[in-house]
């Protein structure tokens, strides 16, 4: 494993560029910025985030568009329950489901009551409960919604789409520390498109984990351990699948302690504490869980009967890939055209992760996208989801989007507005139209 300033590369553009151009490109940087009206300028420390910003909120806001004109074409929406996929309105989607559940918790809080059997021979033994949910997430709907004045439903896609924000300026921040600027501008419109993409501007809390995430990574990357510890934490309080973070930065940690010359570098004192910190979120939550339901394991009985969601080892996972194989949908949970697009990205994660590694990315993007890997592929769940239990694993944008860099800008511009009309369908309405999201 190299070091971080042998992985990284610069931001002054592509090794084969012409000298003409970087000379242009030199002499314009000496020219100081033009001022705005009212001589407002951008923060210098802003200004290397306003591309991908601009390319992932136009890239979103072109595949949101197309959800909308879908759903009221299709008009489903209006016959269903309003918990389960439906509304008065087609943005009434994005709180139903487990948008429900988060909304329930930031008006009301949790409950959390002895586990509560039910009659056997249904798919499920007990009965759900919000503490399934974790807090941070419905925290900040609340907080908003008392300091803005909205309604905890506008309160909540505000605080997820200022979180994709700050996710998506957080994968440029990582991507351009290993493959340049224009990879990591190319990597933050990847992640407006990908499929799973439509939970980022909905009722749920995976854009603010994968904000955590990737400033997280980014923090452990620089060696501000102690700000990589605090953001562990708070994603232990977001999300279970926090584990696969507070174990990479774990490692990582490890990792430098273990090496005398990285001791020398950067201390004991701040590996130590992220070692530490970074999983006291977690095991807060699932404690206060089982002591609050007097059973220190509930939290885990509740995610397998009360949702059917359990680490099998893969079993799952293998039992739809058999059947979709064969045209069959003898499994819990099916759903045929969002498996599909769970099954496409299954078979390319084989292919994506190779070219990951091609890469040589630090040690903590690498242990946080295999262990998430793992625990999506390994987890029965609903299969449908696939896209959206993968969102967090951005590292798999590095390979590509270091290729496309390469790619001119007429390219770029066929392919993320293709991509983005697409994603409305894709991305969006198979989740919340034509799956269980």
């Amino acid at each position: 494993m190299t070091t971080l300033s042998e992985e990284t590369s610069t931001d002054s553009g592509l090794p084969d560029e012409p000298r003409k151009r970087r000379h242009w490109r030199d002499l314009r940087s000496r020219i100081p910025a033009r001022p705005l009206a009212g001589h407002l300028t951008m923060p210098a420390g802003a200004r290397p985030y306003a591309a991908p910003l601009a390319l992932y909120g136009v890239a979103k806001l072109t595949g949101f568009g197309v959800f909308a004109w879908l759903l009221e074409s299709a008009g489903e929406y209006r016959k269903k329950n309003p918990r389960f996929g439906g509304g008065a309105h087609w943005w009434d989607v994005l709180g139903s489901w487990d948008g429900w559940w988060y909304l329930q918790v930031a008006e009301k809080g949790y409950d959390p009551r002895p586990l509560e059997r039910l009659d056997p021979g249904g798919m499920f033994s007990v009965k759900q409960n919000s503490v399934a949910y974790f807090p941070l997430y419905p925290a900040l709907i609340r907080s908003v919604s008392e300091i803005t004045g909205l309604g905890l439903f506008g309160a909540g896609l505000l605080v997820s789409v200022l979180a994709s924000f700050v996710a998506a300026a957080g994968v440029y921040a990582v991507i351009s520390l290993l493959a340049g600027a224009r990879a990591g501008t190319i990597a933050a419109g990847l992640w407006a498109v990908v499929p799973g993409a439509g939970a980022e501007w909905a009722v749920y809390s995976e854009s603010l984990f994968v904000a955590i995430a990737t400033w997280c990574c980014y923090c452990v990357m620089k060696r501000q351990w102690v700000a990589a510890g605090l953001l562990a934490f708070a994603a232990g309080l977001n999300r279970p699948t926090s584990a696969a973070l507070i174990g990479a930065v774990g490692l990582a940690a490890l990792w430098t302690l273990a090496r005398r010359e990285s001791r020398r570098e950067h201390g004991v004192a701040g590996p130590l504490y992220a070692m530490f910190a970074a999983p006291l979120g977690l095991l807060t939550y699932i404690t206060w869980v089982g002591v609050s339901m007097g059973d220190l394991t509930a939290y885990f009985t509740l995610q397998k009967e009360g949702w059917a969601h359990y680490f099998d080892f893969g079993h799952y996972t293998y039992d739809v890939l058999r059947n979709t194989a064969v045209g069959k949908h003898d499994y819990a949970f099916a759903f045929t055209v969002p498996d599909l697009i769970g099954v496409q990205l299954v078979l390319a994660l084989p292919f994506l992760i190779a070219l990951m590694l091609r890469k040589r990315p630090p040690l903590v993007l690498v242990a946080y996208t295999l262990a998430g890997i793992v625990s999506v592929l390994g987890t029965q769940q609903m299969f449908g989801n696939t896209a959206r239990y993968l969102l967090p694993c951005f590292p798999l944008l590095l390979a590509p989007a270091a290729a496309m860099s390469r790619l001119r800008l007429p390219s770029l511009i066929v392919f993320f507005t293709t991509a983005a009309l697409a994603s409305g369908w894709y991305a969006h309405y198979v989740m919340f139209e034509l799956g269980i999201p």
